[in-house]
């Protein structure tokens, strides 16, 4: 028997006149009275909306494992939240691969928390646009990975359930705020994983993990079903131990699917094909972008081995040469005008966000809204951080702030742009340091500033939207260090075919 839909309850006259002084309006009595009676009668067909039955994606493979939440004997690095199984079809580009997915991507009868206390036990009832990608392309999920609390820092250690640990070293961090897939890809626990990128949170882990990690066109990869931080900024993508991985994953999983507001039309390229044909260094010219380095953070031995990593490339036949984009150096001063404004919109907007075309996930804006209003004291330190700035910036300067960091993002892309006639890719060290070391008892200043202190270089193509690969460069102090090449907009195979060639020639020997 199927339940009545609920009556929508009209507000009260002091809800009416709070409501009004939330815009700055001062109603009167009469006019409480009237809007009293209007609101009443508009709501009756609100009550016929919870009546009908609104489309959503369709969920198929389902035979599916809840999973369980594994202990630390079987994930020693804390790279899970969920392991379960998920079978795709019997056949395809991904046939045999294990995906693990971050624990922000839905997938339909399993868990998904964001990292955070405030999703505890929420189960999604539909799959994000690249589950069902991946399925109908042969591959197995086989868990939900681990992430930064609502993916708000960079560090990997801010997750509710503690710290990802290092693969390479577990005196160290895995890196965030896809510190889980960075993590399990590195050990070996899944094939490929799927990463969320806001400020760096896909290249980050890939550079402190030592794997390929990469940042796609902003919308070439759909973003249906997957918990975002702010529409103009939010990408999805493939984190692997190769790069002829991530071109396999990347062609499944990319192009448009019509419910997501991200994408315009969508120029797809057939990724697998232009890595696999052994591209040769010297087709790959490489512009060398001085302002990478040298950064406020800059460890001088990342800096040295991105160098050299570059320098053994040239001797390989790519043509290396310097180029300077000054702006570069205000990218996070853009990156953050937007973030911080932007995520302070998408959190007041339940998680969903408004005025786009697409699919709304009302599960998810339903359990979001409950969450934070009740458990709002449970938000990342950061995250809380970010929704004061954000808010008084709104208020204070009336959104000036936001609307600059989007126009000034535009002339910063367009410097990418004008570099990038004359090259093929970018090069830059990925972040400008190697990764923490494990520290407990953080002060909350400590915390944000480890959470935030690596966006320099990454953060900048978020907002620009160009395609983004973190590669292994080589070694510092033992620790893993990551070379990004950045390239032209929906060419992220020549970004792949670059990166290629560099795994191909340069990576076995470092």
């Amino acid at each position: 028997m199927s339940e009545s839909p609920p009556t929508v309850r009209p507000p009260t006259p002091e809800e009416i006149r709070e409501l009004a002084a939330h815009h700055h309006i001062q109603l009167s009595d009469a006019e409480v009275d009237e809007f009293a009676a209007a609101i009443e009668e508009t709501l009756v067909g609100y009550e016929r909306l919870d009546e009908l039955s609104e489309p959503k994606p369709d969920v198929t493979y389902h035979d599916r494992d809840p999973g369980y939440r594994p202990d630390r004997e079987e994930d020693p690095l804390n790279a899970f939240v969920t392991k379960c199984e998920v079978v795709g079809a019997d056949s395809g580009p991904l046939a045999g691969y294990e995906v693990g997915l971050k624990d922000s991507v839905s997938l339909a009868g399993v868990e998904m928390t964001l990292g955070s206390k405030l999703f505890d036990g929420y189960v999604p009832q539909t799959d994000a646009t690249i589950v069902t990608r991946l399925l109908d392309a042969g591959a197995t999920i086989t868990g939900k990975l681990n992430m930064e609390d609502m993916a708000f820092s960079g560090s990997g250690e801010l997750s509710a359930t503690g710290p990802v640990l290092n693969p390479r070293d577990e005196n160290h961090i895995a890196g965030g705020s896809s510190s889980g897939s960075g993590a399990a890809v590195a050990a070996g626990d899944v094939d490929v994983a799927i990463g969320g990128d806001q400020g760096g949170s896909i290249r980050i882990p890939a550079s402190w993990s030592g794997i390929v990690g990469h940042k796609p066109t902003h919308g070439l990869v759909p973003y249906t079903g997957i918990a975002g931080l702010g529409r103009s900024f939010d990408h999805a993508g493939p984190m692997a131990k190769t790069v002829e991985d991530c071109a396999r994953v990347l062609e499944v999983i990319a192009g448009r699917d019509g419910l997501d507001p991200r994408q315009g039309a969508v120029e797809t390229q057939p990724y697998t094909d232009r890595v696999g044909s052994a591209p040769d260094p010297a087709d790959v010219t490489v512009g060398v972008l001085e302002e990478g380095f040298g950064r406020e953070e800059s460890d001088d031995g990342v800096d040295e081995t991105v160098g050299e990593a570059l320098d053994a490339f040239a001797d390989e036949g790519a043509d290396v040469r310097e180029v300077s984009i000054p702006l570069h150096l205000d990218g996070l001063v853009i990156w953050n005008a937007i973030a911080v404004e932007g995520t302070t919109a998408t959190i007041e907007s339940e998680c969903v966000g408004h005025f786009g075309n697409g699919f709304y996930d009302t599960q998810l804006a339903d359990a979001f809204g409950r969450a934070r209003r009740s458990q709002g004291s449970d938000y990342l330190t950061t995250l809380k951080l970010t929704l004061v700035l954000g808010q008084y910036l709104s208020e204070q300067y009336r959104g000036r702030y936001y609307a600059k960091g989007q126009n000034l993002s535009r002339k910063l892309a367009a410097e990418y742009d004008d570099a990038l006639e004359d090259v093929d890719v970018l090069a830059l060290p990925t972040t400008p340091q190697t990764a923490h070391e494990v520290t407990p008892d953080l002060t909350r200043l400590e915390a944000i500033d480890r959470a935030l202190n690596m966006l320099e270089n990454t953060a900048p193509f978020d907002v620009t939207g160009h395609p983004a690969l973190s590669i292994p460069a080589g070694t510092a102090d033992g620790l893993p260090v990551g070379l990004m090449l950045v390239g032209e907009r929906f060419d992220d195979a020549t970004v792949l075919e670059s990166a290629r060639a560099f795994e191909r020639s340069v990576a076995p020997e470092l």
